[in-house]
């Protein structure tokens, strides 16, 4: 118990002091965005190796197998992110803001999510065949939507922020940072708290694949919680520093649905263990290579694939224009 309190009282500090160093709105610099990306990665790290001395190994392992997991995971949030807050048309010096209430929210949910996971496995060792099951089918989802998703994705409100609309109302316009204002003698709602509430909620959609993942990975609820935390809480940085190089990781969605279809085999093979079936189970060292060399694989092929698909398009762009061209310059000397 006391670690828990620890852990969570040392989690809002930094939480604080994010939030204190970056209070005033601003638009966030690609510098500012890579700093903080580091230093959320380097507390990680450290916290991972403060678990492998006070701690053990396996520990240790479970938590970087757990973080790297979900911070990979959290990327494919970042697509669904930028689609939200384009269509509430967020000014770009509030966007910073709206993601750290935004994860907080999310945050929450996740803790929420997890207690009840945790409960429900120390409980009934069957439910190990359907998280397995469900990471299966949802790495299979997710190889067919990438194959099929030709066009443009939209964003859909959820019923939960539809019900907040209807009974608070709306203001049509930003006021700054104030999530709420009277109107007519009503207290109202911004579109700043909509948003925020949009990332947050729409958060706990992806939470339902990310949970049984990372407890594919460990049974521990401590190591769950941090490990979603610290990648979490990265990623509002995370958001500004590759937000113009998500649409080039154009085979992420691949590697994902490898990572689940892996961790759900190896749920599926914890669960029968469990039941005295004599099958091999994963080790976390071989997670945590299996995991890595697919994000490795898939950023490389993403970048190479990328670079093919713009100097495709550079080559048609200049054939177009070459006949135009010629013409141009055939007509300036005749004239």
């Amino acid at each position: 118990m006391t670690l828990w309190v620890l852990t969570i009282l040392g989690l809002s500090a930094l939480i604080a002091a994010d939030f204190f160093i970056g209070r005033k709105p601003h638009d966030v610099s690609i510098k500012e965005a890579g700093i903080w990306t580091g230093v959320w990665i380097v507390l990680a790290a450290l916290f991972g190796v403060g678990l492998l001395i006070w701690g053990d190994s396996q520990a240790s392992g479970e938590f970087f197998a757990g973080f790297i997991t979900e911070k990979s995971l959290s990327v494919d949030n970042l697509f669904v992110f930028i689609l939200i807050m384009a269509k509430f048309s967020v000014p770009s010096h509030l966007q910073q803001r709206v993601l750290l209430f935004g994860v907080l929210i999310a945050l929450v949910l996740r803790a929420i999510f997890i207690a009840a996971g945790a409960a429900v496995i120390a409980n009934f060792s069957w439910v190990f065949y359907i998280f397995g099951a469900f990471l299966i089918y949802t790495a299979w989802k997710l190889i067919q939507e990438a194959r099929s998703s030709d066009e443009e994705e939209e964003w859909e409100e959820n019923r939960l922020l539809k019900a907040a609309e209807k009974k608070f109302g709306v203001a049509d316009q930003y006021h700054g940072t104030k999530l709420f204002i009277q109107k007519n003698g009503k207290k109202i709602m911004t579109p700043l708290m909509i948003v925020m509430l949009a990332i947050g909620t729409t958060d706990v959609l992806f939470a339902m694949d990310s949970i049984p993942a990372i407890f594919g990975l460990t049974q521990d609820p401590y190591i769950v919680f941090t490990a979603n935390a610290f990648a979490l809480m990265g990623l509002r940085q995370l958001y500004f520093l590759i937000g113009g190089l998500l649409k080039k990781l154009v085979h992420l969605s691949y590697g994902l649905s490898v990572i689940l279809g892996f961790i759900g085999v190896k749920l599926v093979l914890h669960a029968l263990h469990e039941n005295g079936v004599h099958v091999p189970e994963i080790s976390i060292p071989v997670s945590l290579g299996v995991i890595c060399g697919v994000l490795v694989i898939t950023t490389i092929t993403s970048l190479f694939a990328s670079k093919k698909q713009a100097e495709k398009e550079a080559a048609e762009k200049a054939a177009d224009e070459s006949p135009k061209d010629s013409k141009d310059s055939k007509d300036s000397i005749e004239a």
